[in-house]
């Protein structure tokens, strides 16, 4: 049996609909979702995101919304900040993070959470770039006798661009420091998420050390952003695994779109 991983920016569920129909279609054994939204407090299935004059529009519970349609996964969210959506001119308060869930018949034998640029955020979302955060699973696969590492990670946004600046080399360090806690080595390790990095990033450099190679740019693919996102830039997302993976299938899927970002789908032998 493979192991199914899927890996995604979920946008805090703007293409609603299409996301719901493509994870309970698609049924991943273990789903790494970033930007992800909690609100507990909302009266309304949907929020508005307010920055200056800029408006996007949020589902007030994704986290929700998730487990309701995954519902043999053991769950995980894991907020970076609690600010301000608005329910019209109500003003709500909101967490925003990473959601982790996990097939429950992968028992989950490790873990690590941490912060890898500043610091939980209670009162407000924050100056960029903003507090972001990563979370480290080891499971056991009974099928395959061995475990399995897999880690997420939403990179910082730095409006002036995703090149490496001193906060991206600290990011990595702190990343690596997270890696070393969760994962055995010698065991698989896979590492996803929306990176916010260029492909030339010295964070690759970085996590070569522990064998991990990406698969977006060595397989080819030149997009991991949707028609959702007009912007230059393709790069977002990456995934990377250790040589001892045994790869059966890796896409940046390019349908459905379900998000601003592409999902990137992993199949394990």
């Amino acid at each position: 049996m493979s192991l199914r991983v899927i890996s995604l920016n979920a946008w805090g569920g703007r293409v609603h609909e299409p996301l719901m129909r493509y994870l309970q279609e698609a049924d991943p054994d273990v789903l790494c979702l970033q930007e992800v939204t909690r609100s507990p407090d909302a009266a309304s299935d949907w929020l508005i995101y307010r920055d200056g004059t800029f408006e996007l529009p949020q589902r007030a519970n994704l986290y929700e919304d998730v487990k309701a349609i995954l519902p043999r996964h053991e769950t995980m969210f894991a907020p970076v900040a609690r600010g301000t959506l608005f329910e019209g001119e109500r003003e709500v308060t909101s967490e925003f993070g990473l959601g982790t869930f996990v097939r429950d018949t992968l028992p989950i034998i490790g873990q690590g959470l941490g912060f890898v640029h500043a610091q939980f955020s209670a009162d407000g979302w924050g100056p960029h770039p903003r507090s972001r955060n990563a979370h480290g699973i080891r499971m056991f696969r009974y099928d395959a006798g061995s475990a399995v590492t897999i880690v997420q990670m939403h990179g910082l946004r730095d409006l002036a661009g995703k090149g490496d600046t001193p906060a991206r080399l600290a990011q990595a360090d702190a990343l690596a420091a997270l890696i070393e806690k969760v994962w055995q080595p010698g065991e698989p390790l896979v590492l996803c998420g929306d990176l916010n990095l260029l492909p030339d990033s010295e964070t690759f450099a970085i996590l070569r050390s522990f064998g991990l190679i990406d698969l977006v740019t060595t397989r080819g693919f030149t997009d991991t952003r949707t028609s959702w996102y007009p912007k230059e830039g393709r790069y977002a997302d990456y995934l990377l695994v250790t040589p001892d993976v045994k790869v059966e299938n890796f896409d940046v899927v390019a349908d459905p779109e379900v998000s601003d970002h592409r999902a990137l789908l992993l199949e394990i032998a």
